[in-house]
């Protein structure tokens, strides 16, 4: 049955009817009922019998924004079935930006993608094991294999006879001599070791999910995030173009030899190798832009010639040799040859690193099919299975030619066929030639002057050093090679050599665009964009092939690629090294969603092979390897600091989310000390953004070194209020990363403010993470206000008081929240992005010569929603707003005055030092003042006690007139303030004022004013002495008086606090709660 709930229209939520049970009402035609519109699913008869909300597992549930291999399904909402389907399910579904609804936004989907569009997709086979055997059979194959064995030995039986000697005697020469035996094995399998584990770690990788295009640049980014991925991404596709030029360098200088071989020079030979190498990539890059399936139709035909040729040479090793062949160390199949190979005899400065560095390369070439994985048909089953079969095959070939022609061939011969030993002629054979000799044959020259035949001389030499090598060097003067003596047909060989460099070239000319596209698609540099777009049915990434061209031919015309080899090689080995790290790392963090369906790895062995690949960087060239290593941590850099916005469940954030869990635990077995104390703040902003001033002080205030969170609380019906926290959550967390705020943001929905309050104060953070700081605004309307807000804010700091928090209270004359004015600016900003959007449409329209009367609507439309505002609202907005933003700017030159009163452990202290730490108050210096008796004695003390803290201040003022009655006019001024909260039952009779005290209890009587006279004059003095001594101060710290619960009316409390900071510049209220949060001991 077909499913109601696919999403028909690109990502628009469908359209819902109401069903039967949906709350007694049904919904008109336009999806309203009772005159509220609702979008409600209907129900289905499910397969449990009865009509249901509910839906049955699905996999179209789970697919990705712009998914193309199926339409998505949106489930219902927790919210949906919980309220009996009658909530609106508009934002269930978003697109994710940057959608083009090509392949390779499908990044959920496990079905292949159908070919109904012609789209070309590969199997196992073609796409990723030819790929991969044709990348990793280079020309090492014919040129550098048998002086590799010349150099290391073969030593299959290395271990036998090392265990064996060391059983009969442990004599140090036999140990010396028997364990540097074989390393020609150790070579290969050391090589085939690297790329098998990373070929493990790259089948988990690429089995825990779907696999789209842009190979090891996919896996990296989608493991070990953007930082790693589009590093390694960027060096991974350039070291593919470069490929490109060093692999039709090779084609190119072995045509020239040829045409040299016959006198048809054209020009010169490096302008031979220019020409040929331009005309050959061009073709190539024909092929590559005529399509996928070309070319895979040219790599299936040069993988035929490969196999002839390497099945030449077995036939060859078969053929009974010629006198000719002989005389240059050929000899068919003897036991004595095959012995005397075993042992390494390495020359002309050669070690085993240095013959390891050149045939490494060799083994490269295993991402070949991964590179193309946006163009497999399942990219989950053919890459674990070409790859780890393209290894196995190509590591057995490479071992049984290299045995073969260790059997086969001497190390050295002279070429010369009179160099025979006569018959008769009794000559006692020994020496590095004994095997020739005991064939006839006298090679005894070569111990004295070299050679220029045998698997040591004759081979395709460079004669600068070999070690700079990718998969060849750079091919010189001598066309008969070991494996074209060997084989039974020699120019096959050179064949052979032709279909691996333009294999090879070919395989590394369709990577680099394919990963290049990749990168540009997800954005991570923004300026390589221009090369994300596609073309064609496979979507062809032809700009990142035009790129590549121009690359390669530009390393084509340099025609010497000896200096660039070894860095290329350490680019593909950084790759290798991240793909096991990946997997290692994945594993590591333990996160649920590491399910990987290969389960042949361990992440013990991807940390070594990823170490390994690091080690093998060096011993190739370790200047390239440092190259390499400053070039990614370059590339890292700059990713980490663009901060690109994307997340793909990276392995990163899974380990830093376990670190946080255990650095959270950890700290819970460790008591807290006061000099560790840090303020931990709990800020109620409401909207962050609505409220900047109070956010910009807590931020100043725990930096990047403590907790804030920021707080908002819903007040109104659980139901009504619910959508509107759910909303808020991410939308607010994302302002303030944006805003580049390091703070958390936290919503409850409550009945009450104090009651929400109360809840997070309670509730909030983990741990020792957990705020101690309460800083809220305040609340200027408090004499407007009715009377349960004012009962609400007060009864805030009593609970803050009650759990031991630290409380703060910022005043500033303008106000702190502006959140109409960013609702304004929201709906206008709105407005005009409909007005561009409207005449957008209708210029459309006006090529089509229809818009006239719509426009005339339209605008007029427009005009009827703006409203100006008048200009002394726009003027107190623009005040309002400056001011409230005033801590996002550096204060200028002046004083932070720091009214300390009480002693509540330093709070009130260590906070505005803090802020004097903070760049935008580093010209702000402290001034403290403090009430006392006159004379010096105060000041000596205070200061002491400052030097001890060791807290730096401008001065210290003590305020000896502190408890002097206040002028009378400012007295009358807090009087006006609570005369209408007053009930003077002291000027009625006694019945009349129990009456009023019983029905308006939150009155302040003559009673209480007469109980708190003297602190009520306190206030009312100190507003007088801070107009005096810190009108000009940037800022004003002072001690917050406390209300005794119960004996304080909430109204005259806020009188005081009113009365204390009126008509002041920025005043923060502070009263910490009486524990130590300063020390002198050390």
């Amino acid at each position: 049955m077909e499913n109601d709930a696919y999403d028909r229209i690109g990502d628009e939520p469908p359209n819902y009817e109401e069903t039967s049970f949906s709350g007694g009402t049904t919904s008109n035609g336009n999806g309203t009922g009772n005159g509220e519109h609702r979008a409600v699913r209907p129900s289905v008869v499910s397969a449990f019998g009865h009509d249901t909300l509910d839906r049955v597992p699905n996999i179209d549930f789970y697919r990705n924004a712009g998914s193309v291999s199926g339409n998505r399904a949106v489930r219902p909402s927790l919210q949906e079935l919980h309220d009996n389907g009658r909530i609106s399910v508009t934002n269930t579904v978003e697109d994710r930006e940057g959608s083009d609804g090509t392949p390779s936004d499908d990044v959920e989907s496990v079905i292949p993608l159908d070919n109904k569009d012609g789209t070309v997709r590969f199997g196992w086979i073609k796409g990723v094991l030819v790929r991969c055997m044709l990348n990793i059979w280079g020309v090492m194959l014919f040129i550098r294999l048998s002086w590799v064995f010349g150099q290391a030995g073969w030593g299959v039986q290395i271990i036998t006879v090392l265990l064996y000697t060391i059983y009969k005697r442990f004599e140090k020469d036999h140990l010396k001599v028997f364990c540097v035996l074989g390393l020609g094995i150790v070579v290969i399998a050391l090589s085939c070791v690297v790329t098998t584990v990373t070929g493990l770690s790259m089948s988990a990788i690429c089995t825990n999910g779907v696999v789209r295009g842009g190979g090891a640049y996919y896996l990296i980014s989608r493991s070990l995030g953007p930082e790693f991925g589009g590093s390694i991404g960027l060096i991974f596709a350039f070291a593919n173009a470069v490929a490109v030029a060093m692999y039709v360098v090779g084609f190119a200088e072995t045509v020239v030899d040829l045409l040299k071989e016959n006198n048809a020079i054209m020009i010169d030979e490096l302008n031979d190798i220019r020409i040929i190498g331009c005309i050959s990539v061009v073709l190539l890059l024909g092929i590559s832009v005529a399509g996928m399936e070309w070319e895979a139709k040219a790599q299936i035909g040069l993988l035929i010639i490969l196999l002839v040729a390497i099945v030449n040479v077995f036939v060859g090793t078969g053929i009974p040799a010629s006198t000719d062949k002989k005389s240059k160390g050929f000899f068919n199949y003897d036991a004595k040859i095959f012995m005397e190979n075993l042992p390494p005899d390495f020359r002309d400065g050669e070690t085993f690193f240095s013959v390891f560095a050149i045939f490494f390369p060799a083994a490269t070439g295993i991402l070949a099919g991964a590179n193309i994985s946006g163009d497999l048909k399942d990219p989950q089953d053919a890459l674990p299975k070409g790859t780890l079969l393209a290894i196995l095959i190509t590591g057995v070939t490479y071992l049984g030619v290299a045995l073969c022609v260790s059997a086969t061939v001497v190390r050295d011969a002279t070429g010369n066929i009179n160099d025979t030993i006569a018959t008769g002629m009794d000559m006692f054979c020994n020496g590095t030639n004994t095997a020739a000799c005991e064939q006839g044959w006298n090679f005894s020259s070569c111990d004295v002057s070299s050679c220029k035949f045998g698997s040591m001389n004759n081979f395709q030499y460079n004669n600068t050093k070999m070690e700079h090598s990718l998969q060849h060097n750079k091919i010189t003067r001598h066309t008969h090679t070991v494996m074209t003596m060997v084989s039974g047909f020699g120019p096959l060989i050179t064949a052979g050599t032709f279909s691996a460099t333009l294999s090879s070239a070919l395989a590394s000319l369709v990577s680099a665009p394919k990963v290049f596209q990749a990168l540009c698609k997800d954005n991570i540099y923004t300026a390589l964009k221009f090369f994300a777009k596609g073309h064609g049915k496979n979507n062809e990434p032809i700009r990142g092939y035009v790129l590549t061209f121009i690359i390669a031919v530009a390393f084509i015309i340099i025609a010497d690629l000896n200096v660039i080899a070894p860095i290329i090689s350490n680019f593909f080995l950084a790759s290798y090294a991240l793909i096991n790290f990946s997997c290692f790392h994945a594993s590591y963090a333990k996160s649920p969603g590491w399910r990987p369906a290969y389960r042949y790895y361990n992440m013990w062995l991807s940390l070594f092979g990823a170490v390994l690949c690091c080690g093998v960087m060096f011993v190739i060239n370790w200047w390239a390897a440092l190259l390499t290593y400053a070039i990614e941590i370059f590339l890292y850099v700059y990713v980490t600091v663009k901060k690109p916005n994307v997340n793909w469940g990276s392995s990163t954030q899974a380990v830093t989310f376990v670190s946080a869990v255990n650095n959270a635990l950890s700290l819970t077995g460790v008591e807290d000390h006061v000099k560790n104390f840090r303020p931990q703040c709990m800020v109620l902003t409401g909207a962050p953004k609505n409220r900047p001033a109070l956010l910009d002080l807590a931020h100043c205030f725990t930096k990047n070194y403590g907790l804030c969170l920021t707080c908002e609380v819903f007040v109104g019906p659980r139901t009504e209020t619910l959508t509107d926290v759910n909303a808020g959550m991410e939308k607010n967390q994302m302002w303030l990363n944006k805003k580049k705020r390091k703070a958390f943001y936290a919503a409850v929905a409550c009945d009450s403010f104090r009651q929400g309050t109360e809840n997070l104060m309670q509730a909030s953070g983990l741990g020792r993470l957990k705020p101690n700081i309460l800083m809220m605004g305040f609340k200027k309307d408090w004499r407007t206000a009715d009377t349960a807000g004012v009962q609400s804010y007060v009864g805030v700091l009593h609970d803050a008081f009650d759990f031991e928090y630290g409380t703060v209270v910022l005043r500033m004359n303008q106000g702190l929240d502006i959140s109409h004015i960013i609702k304004a600016q929201e709906e206008m900003e709105r407005e005009a992005q409909e007005q561009k959007d409207l005449e957008k449409e209708e210029l459309a329209e006006e090529n089509k010569g229809k818009s006239i009367f719509r426009k005339s609507r339209n605008l007029s439309t427009q005009a009827s929603v703006t409203t100006p505002q008048s200009p002394q609202v726009v003027v107190v907005n623009e005040r309002l707003v400056s001011t409230s933003t005033q801590f996002q700017r550096k204060q200028g030159k002046g004083t932070i005055d720091v009214w300390w009163m009480f002693d509540d452990g330093g709070l009130t202290l260590l906070l505005p030092y803090i802020l004097t730490t903070r760049k935008k108050f580093k010209d702000c210096k402290m001034r403290i003042f403090i009430a006392g008796q006159p004379g010096r004695v105060e000041q000596d003390r205070m200061k002491s006690l400052l030097e001890k803290f060791r807290i730096k201040y401008a001065d210290i003022h003590v305020i000896d007139d502190i408890t002097q009655n206040p002028n009378s006019n400012s007295w009358k001024m807090f009087e006006d303030m609570i005369e209408p909260f007053r009930l003077h039952e002291g000027s009625k009779s006694t019945t009349l004022a129990e009456a009023l005290r019983k029905d308006n209890p939150w009155k302040i009587s003559d009673a209480e004013l007469d109980t708190f006279e003297e602190k009520t004059n306190l206030q009312v003095r100190l507003n007088e002495l801070l107009q005096e001594n810190s009108r000009a101060a940037n800022l004003i710290i002072v001690s917050m008086p406390i209300a005794r619960l119960g004996s304080v009316s909430d109204h005259l409390y806020m009188a005081w606090l009113d009365i204390l900071t009126k008509n002041l510049p920025p005043t923060m209220l502070i009263r910490g709660n009486h524990k130590s949060v300063l020390t002198f001991y050390s």
